[in-house]
């Protein structure tokens, strides 16, 4: 990762991009910031769609919904498979396809008819092999790009989703109330095909020594400092863990995989667990539809700031702080949804929003972040991809289990309960995973070498 750029030859594209080494990294986020600001929404239009498909072919809802469902579940098993495949495949040819992939499933779903059309089209190549597009498929190799601000990097790359959704959803929507649902497919498709595609296979690459550059955009390691510096400032805390040749063998073999993979799941359960039944929720206890839906929108609004500002915060005061600050975001905000069925205030939808999406969503970042500091190496692909997979597990139990709650109670109480429980699980469990006690963030790096100095 840190390879001379003297060892490497250079030639076309790669030539020009390695004469601009800070640029360059920085670079790689912009290209991350728009591929997700339009990837992951184009990915999640299906709920755009949904309606207007209902309406045109009649379907029941179970049988038209699956199509999403089946996508997800493929996504699900796609996720360590495209990890495995980036130890021989650099990203930007699985990114170019999954781009294709998703614009083809877009075009061909135009000329569906029956309900098996939409799950291969808009399910398995849309849904399914977007996953590439996604969080899942950029944090394989976003965090390679950076180690002192990994966390700021992937909090500003992936507050892409959020500006996207801003931008793009009304723009689908409007489309769709326009002209349709199939002229709205070959608009996303286009925009796939005419911005993601070239992007991501002219500019993006896997890490920095593909170029010969350094992480975080350095020109080369500080040659300046004493190698009694050099140790304070190491940010490596168990050096026989680090040094190890990472593959997904020796990972599950760890109390640390297993319990990173039990955070980021009860994570992924409260996110979508809140997210898709919130905004039933709000109009049954006496807010309007409009209230309900600009509250979801103001949820996608505060997390774009609150993914920035906790990455960054991340790389100062380390992960599971982090990762423990956003849970209790969603923790709070479920407490605030059961109090407004009984004080059903604007002011506390307001309050509810900011948790939810001001410090909620900054587990997006830590999630990129976290395993690429734990498992850095050859293997690093099929581990992130084996942990999202599990992790995937519970964003599709979550809703479905607290449907289940609503139909068998005909309420969300004990639903909330068991968000709540298992946001304290996910707190636990990040604190179990302990990467602190593997490799500092930069912060804590800093604090001990200013420590060891003054000692």
């Amino acid at each position: 990762m840190t390879q001379n750029k003297s060892k490497v030859q250079l030639s076309g594209v790669d030539a020009v991009l390695a004469r601009t080494p800070f640029f360059y990294g920085w670079a790689v986020v912009a290209i991350v910031f728009i591929t997700m600001g339009i990837g992951v929404n184009v990915r999640t239009s299906f709920s755009l769609l949904f309606p207007a498909i209902l309406n045109e072919f009649g379907w029941d809802r179970a049988t038209t919904a699956a199509a999403f469902s089946i996508g997800f579940a493929l996504a699900a098993i796609l996720a360590p498979i495209v990890g495995k495949l980036l130890e021989f495949v650099a990203p930007r040819f699985l990114l170019s396809v999954s781009a294709i992939t998703v614009s083809l499933g877009l075009i061909l779903s135009t000329i569906a008819t029956q309900p098996w059309h939409f799950y291969l089209t808009l399910g398995v190549l849309m849904v399914g092999t977007g996953i590439v597009l996604t969080y899942v498929g950029q944090s394989m190799f976003l965090p390679n790009w950076f180690q002192r601000r990994r966390g700021l990097a992937v909090g500003i790359a992936f507050s892409g989703v959020g500006v996207g959704s801003m931008i793009l959803m009304p723009i689908i929507q409007e489309a769709i109330s326009a002209d349709g649902w199939r002229d709205a497919c070959w608009l996303m498709a286009a925009l796939l095909l005419f911005i993601i595609l070239p992007l991501n296979f002219f500019f993006q690459r896997k890490q920095p020594s593909d170029i010969g550059l350094y992480p975080d955009g350095d020109a080369a390691p500080d040659k300046e400092k004493t190698r009694a510096q050099q140790d304070a400032a190491d940010p490596v805390v168990d050096h026989d863990w680090v040094s190890t040749d990472w593959t997904i063998k020796k990972a599950v073999k760890t109390g640390t995989f297993w319990w990173l993979a039990l955070a980021c799941s009860t994570a992924l359960y409260v996110w979508y667990a809140v997210q898709v039944h919130q905004t039933k929720y709000l109009i049954e206890i006496g807010f309007s539809d409009l209230e309900a839906a600009s509250a979801l929108g103001l949820v996608g609004f505060a997390g774009v700031l609150g993914q920035i500002y906790l990455g960054n915060l991340s790389d100062r005061i380390g992960r599971e702080w982090v990762w423990t600050i956003s849970t209790t975001g969603f923790l709070l905000s479920s407490v605030l949804l059961l109090v407004m069925e009984y004080v059903p205030s604007a002011v506390m939808m307001y309050a509810m929003v900011i948790l939810q999406g001001g410090l909620g969503y900054g587990v997006a970042t830590v999630y990129g972040s976290m395993p690429a500091d734990l498992f850095q190496g050859r293997g690093y692909g099929i581990i992130f991809g084996t942990i999202s997979t599990l992790a995937l597990v519970g964003g599709a139990v979550g809703p479905w289990l607290t449907g289940l709650f609503y139909d068998e109670v005909g309420n969300y109480h004990l639903a909330f309960y068991v968000i709540i429980g298992m946001s304290f699980l996910s707190i636990l469990s990040v604190w179990l995973a302990a990467p602190r006690k593997r490799r500092l963030v930069a912060g804590q790096a800093q604090k001990r070498a200013a420590l060891a100095t003054a000692g």
